[in-house]
């Protein structure tokens, strides 16, 4: 043998020369390598030479391995998949050998290129020697290859089966790989080679495949996989039938769910806690907590007894449809029946109340959580927070973020934003800064919807270039602003009077491919209307129609408003017409910026009228309708009118308020009627509405218009004993 060896390393040595004489002319002798490769007895030759060499270095191997010898360096390197292979194969019955070679390659070669052959052998290997973490992780990088194709894939597994004695089980992990990985159409296509080419896969893998695709919701896909790859079977389990069952569910075909386990029943498969679970979480989940309940009790009878995962799913079903009480009392059932209640439990009651702004039930729910050492988790305090951050107890709703942070829990950025909310809402700004400085300083990435939260309460405190610096700050954070982010920004500059600071930002909006919705055009009109410029508002308006975006109610009543407070009632009134033809139904908003127009135009006539249209549409009148016809009757000096309208507001048990009183009261004394005016006073007094500045104001004035000074005196007395400071024009 070692002389076979040496004569063929001697007459590789003159080729290998020549080889390498050629290699070094190739760069600079062009025909030179144009007569070479033309030549058949080159390839021949080469081709030998090349058979001989990796012959010569899988024997050398061979030797080394079966010797206990540790594997030259310089023999590895010269390793290619093909020879990796049939090392392997030699190695079959020796499972410790050939697994020392796989490791040898690995830690001396890590960058060693397999082909899908080298790979499914070592798999193979691995897998038999119980190693099937680390056969994983070479099936993940043989799937994860550039370019690798799959049936080349399965083909080189297939063909390496035999040849590795190895089993059925490869294929399995191969499955459950390519799931793990979420590669999932991958591992269909897979299943589907394997099943043409007669490989059973077991069921465990079956389960896997149709799980994964059921929890990332391809339902229809798992279905076609079940009937198609799966239904025939005879090994199927109660975990098949679970799996089947949630993604009928999940795709909301509950009534084929329940056929399905039916046809499951039949072949000996019943379902269990886990399968009445699934069906009670859909019916609940879909509003039918009755349906759920009927399940429950189907499952009693059956022998099976709910567990808190049930108990869980109807009391979230029943408090969705806000019956509370009830989801209470099936609590109450589930202790009975030696349920304890967990977190999930108590957190839904806590949503549920706190969405009813019940704040005696909030904290007795909360406070029986303490009680029954059920911990409270993120969700448990971001319900608290959110309670009392919306009803403006800012002093409790710190109380539970401390109170949070005690117990060892870390903020995540929906309590945060939560937090700068409730500042913002209730106008304290530099708090919510401060929250926000506390969230960035803690590594609490803010994101689009944090940053519109400050920027609305920045705006709503018209605070424009804070608002302005912090939309740069964000987009130089790379937090993308959203349509939310520019009606925001928008309303507030329309707010200030700086309509083309929101022109440029609507702008903006567009160049960014956002698409504005109805608010923000409905926004920008009213930023227009309030700057008197008709003609633009009407040409958003326009605008927002010609890109199918609807007009609404509001968009309407702003225009009317519009056009009303210009004193163009005619215009506004065509609109009216226009708003009522598309059927779009007018609020009593709308119907007071006509009334008003209608009395400023003084053509109180004509206001009364549209008052008896109002009715006759259904729509009820309210204070402020009444209130600006009494104001047109009286500066008419139409006083018989006015109580006539004072009384038809009472009738109507609308009761009058302070602006009722000072509209008439105002009116007397611009009149000089100061004894009609006092009684306006008294009644008012009587009625228990306090007078403002503007009452003491008013009468100050007419006493003082009639020189009755002493009078005058005496209402500035008592307006300065109630805290009212008179106005420098006193």
């Amino acid at each position: 043998m070692m002389q076979i060896k040496a004569s063929c390393s001697a007459s590789l040595r003159p080729t290998m020369a020549a080889r390498g004489t050629f290699f070094r002319r190739k760069k600079f002798t062009t025909p030179a390598l144009s007569s070479c490769t033309h030549n058949p007895t080159y390839y021949t030759t080469n081709s030998l030479q090349r058979v001989s060499s990796d012959s010569f270095l899988l024997e050398k191997i061979l030797w080394a391995l079966k010797r206990g010898q540790s594997i030259n360096t310089h023999l590895l390197y010269q390793l290619n998949p093909s020879t990796y292979a049939q090392i392997i194969f030699e190695f079959r019955h020796d499972l410790h050998t050939g697994q020392k070679f796989i490791d040898c390659v690995a830690i001396n070669c890590p960058n060693f290129k397999h082909s899908s052959l080298s790979w499914s052998a070592a798999i193979h290997v691995l897998v038999r020697s119980k190693r099937v973490s680390d056969a994983q992780a070479l099936i993940l990088r043989m799937i994860r290859r550039s370019g690798a194709c799959r049936a080349e894939i399965v083909d080189s597994m297939l063909d390496t089966c035999g040849k590795c004695g190895s089993s059925s089980i490869v294929f399995d992990l191969f499955i459950r790989t390519f799931v793990q990985a979420r590669k999932f159409r991958e591992a269909v296509e897979v299943f589907r080679m394997l099943k043409f080419k007669n490989v059973c896969v077991s069921i465990n893998a079956c389960n896997s495949l149709l799980g994964g695709l059921g929890r990332i919701g391809w339902v229809d896909l798992a279905r076609e996989v079940y009937a198609k790859m799966v239904s025939d079977r005879t090994d199927l389990n109660a975990y098949t039938l679970n799996i089947m069952v949630n993604v009928f569910c999940k795709d909301c075909k509950i009534e084929e769910a329940k056929e399905f386990l039916v046809e499951m029943e039949k072949r000996g498969i019943f379902p269990d806690v886990v399968t009445y679970n699934t069906l009670i979480n859909a019916y609940c989940r879909e509003g039918d907590v009755e349906r759920g309940l009927e399940v429950m009790r189907l499952m009693r009878d059956k022998g099976l007894e709910p567990s808190l995962l049930t108990y869980n799913s109807v009391i979230n079903g029943l408090c969705k449809n806000g019956h509370y009480e009830r989801a209470k009392n099936v609590l109450n059932d589930a202790m009975q029946n030696g349920l304890r209640p967990d977190t999930a439990t108590y957190n839904t009651l806590l949503v549920e109340c706190s969405r009813k702004n019940d704040l005696v039930e909030v904290e007795s729910i909360f406070r029986e959580m303490l009680c029954r050492g059920v911990v409270p988790d993120l969700v448990s305090y971001s319900s608290m927070i959110g309670f009392f951050s919306r009803s403006g107890n800012l002093d409790r709703m710190i109380a539970y973020y401390k109170d949070m942070r005690l117990k060892g829990l870390i903020p995540d950025k929906i309590v945060y934003t939560i937090l700068i909310r409730g500042f913002c809402r209730h106008g304290a700004v530099s708090d919510a800064m401060k929250v926000r400085d506390e969230m960035v300083k803690l590594g609490c990435q803010m994101d689009v919807v944090t940053f519109n939260t400050i920027l609305s309460g920045l705006c709503k405190e018209k605070m424009l270039s804070e608002a302005d610096a912090l939309f740069n700050e964000m987009v130089e954070r790379g937090v993308f602003p959203d349509f939310c982010t520019y009606t925001t920004l928008i309303d507030g500059y329309c707010k200030t009077g700086n309509v083309d600071k929101a022109v440029n930002l609507f702008g903006s909006m567009l160049q960014r491919n956002l698409k504005p919705d109805v608010i923000t055009y409905n926004t920008l009109i009213d930023g227009f209307c309030k700057a008197g410029d008709m003609k633009r508002a009407m040409e958003l308006r326009d605008d927002m129609i010609f890109k199918t975006i609807h007009p609404n109610y509001i968009t309407y009543g702003t225009l009317i408003n519009g056009f009303c407070e210009r004193g163009n009632v005619p215009e506004a009134f065509r609109l009216w017409n226009e708003m009522i033809d598309k059927g779009i139904e007018p609020n009593t908003v709308i119907c007071n910026s006509l009334v008003k127009g209608y009395c400023r135009d003084g053509n109180l006539g004509k206001a009364l009228e549209f008052l008896k249209m109002m009715k006759s549409r259904g729509l009820a009148p309210d204070c402020f309708t009444y209130n600006t016809l009494i104001h047109g009757f009286m500066k008419e000096e139409n006083v018989d009118m006015t109580f006539d309208l004072v009384n038809q507001m009472e009738k109507e048990s609308l009761v009058p308020d302070r602006i009722t009183y000072n509209v008439i009261l105002d009116q007397f004394c611009r009149l000089g009627r100061m004894r009609e005016a006092n009684l306006v006073y008294r009644k008012m007094v009587e009625k228990g509405i306090n007078p403002d500045r503007s009452t003491y104001t008013s009468l100050i004035n007419g006493y003082v218009s009639q020189e009755n000074l002493k009078e005058a005196f005496h209402i500035h007395d008592e307006m300065l004993k109630k805290g009212f400071m008179p106005d420098d024009k006193f």
